[in-house]
């Protein structure tokens, strides 16, 4: 990086309160990123903020927006430890905020992603980066997936790796994809350049209440999952919460060997013809706060369930219930307890404190350099997603998975969901 290039970053940059910048060029240099990185060593981590679009109630807004403004976005503490010091946005809606955002806290927007990682330079200068490729006018495709562009802008991120030799932890929000081979592959990329990696849903973070987890290595037999809105949208989101739970089963996560979506009727009937998910069913939905009374197969007009059969022998069924229910339950039946766990995923409005949940969790990333649960659980959470609406298309075949049977993987027995919410206020309590 150029000093001009630098000056103007750091004009641009705001400093911590108390705190005084004084950097002068080392002799006989060009340059001076090898000060600044003396500079930085011990102070917050730099973050670029790669992202499709930043608008009010986008995922930028509620990500982003906690790192600019506090966790309750009200611009008081507490603040995550981390800063962003560049942007990358691909859509400017006539909504966007980034601009005045960008200007209010002295963040500076790049033209390109190269360049929000370089600072315009010729070295990585950042310390991690947020990949937020959620909201923005994208194409859907025949299984009515919006193709967002997460993995191309994912490979130019990796590509800034590649050039500088020099990786960073990178946070991918929600899917990795909405391509199984997609994301398969930006996971052997994070392993071949050896960086840190996080992804996934805010959704297994949120409050539960109650603030229980499933225990960890104890055999499980079934679960059910119940949430509403979109398939690709909110399947995600349900897949991701169960999977959350179920890969802290005895022997950890084995993989996938069959999926299949059921819609209408036939979802109703897999109901009533399964007594394991007729009873789960009841379990998990005694816990929604949203639950509308009456005849559910009049309240839904278009139910589907996600059927997963796993390698070594659970089963799980993710029903998407619009008109039901505005929230995610689970229950899982284990194999040496009579009750079964069950729990209520709960979110928040505006400022979508669930979202403070998922930062708490990538600050461990960008702090510690290693994620606090494998990555490998978004991977399976996004290949199942993209057979059920295989499968779907397929008139509702059931798919044989050899590919996601290879996804295995242990699952740290640390909990990371949060076990408060907020004060009658809408704060964040902690």
């Amino acid at each position: 990086m150029k000093r001009r290039d630098l000056l103007r970053y750091l004009a641009l940059t705001p400093l911590l309160p108390g705190q005084i910048l004084s950097i002068t060029p080392a002799e006989g240099k060009d340059t001076i990123m090898d000060d600044v990185d003396k500079f930085f060593k011990g102070k917050p981590k730099r973050i670029a903020a790669i992202l499709t679009e930043y608008r009010p109630n986008s995922h930028a807004d509620v990500i982003v927006g906690k790192y600019l403004e506090g966790y309750n976005q009200d611009g008081m503490a507490p603040y995550p430890r981390s800063k962003i010091v560049s942007m990358f946005t691909e859509q400017v809606p006539d909504t966007d905020m980034s601009r005045d955002m960008a200007k209010k806290h002295g963040v500076p927007i790049f033209r390109t992603v190269a360049d929000a990682l370089t600072l315009c330079g010729d070295k990585l200068a950042v310390d991690a980066v947020l990949l937020i490729g959620e909201h923005g006018v994208y194409r859907m495709n025949d299984k009515e997936q919006k193709q967002y562009p997460r993995f191309e802008m994912f490979l130019k991120i990796t590509d800034v790796f590649r050039e500088t030799k020099k990786s960073v932890p990178v946070f991918n929000d929600k899917h990795l994809s909405y391509s199984w081979r997609q994301a398969k592959r930006m996971v052997e990329i994070s392993k071949e350049l050896d960086f840190p990696m996080l992804a996934g849903s805010s959704v297994p973070v949120a409050w539960r209440i109650p603030a229980i987890d499933t225990p960890y290595g104890e055999a499980q037999k079934y679960a059910v999952g119940i949430s509403y809105s979109g398939l690709d949208i909110y399947g995600f989101h349900l897949l991701d919460s169960l999977q959350s739970v179920v890969e802290r089963r005895k022997g950890g996560e084995t993989g996938v060997k069959a999926v299949q979506c059921l819609e209408g009727e036939d979802c109703w009937q897999f109901l009533d013809q399964n007594e394991w998910a007729s009873r789960l069913f009841k379990e998990a939905i005694s816990h929604s706060l949203t639950k509308v009374e009456g005849d559910m197969k009049e309240l839904v007009k278009s139910p589907a369930v996600f059927v997963v059969d796993y390698k070594d022998g659970l089963k799980v069924a993710a029903f998407l219930l619009t008109g039901l229910v505005q929230d995610f339950t689970v229950a899982v039946e284990l194999e040496n307890t009579s009750k079964p766990y069950s729990t209520l995923m709960r979110l928040q409005g505006k400022p979508h404190h669930h979202f403070g949940c998922l930062v708490k969790n990538i600050e461990i990333l960008f702090e510690t350099g290693k994620p606090p649960y494998p990555v490998e659980r978004t991977l399976l959470s996004s290949g199942i997603l993209d057979f059920a609406l295989e499968s779907r298309i397929l008139g509702h075949k059931k798919l044989k998975t050899p590919e996601l049977a290879k996804v295995n993987y242990i699952t740290p027995n640390a909990s990371h969901f949060s076990s408060t919410g907020w004060d009658e206020n809408g704060k964040r309590i902690d």
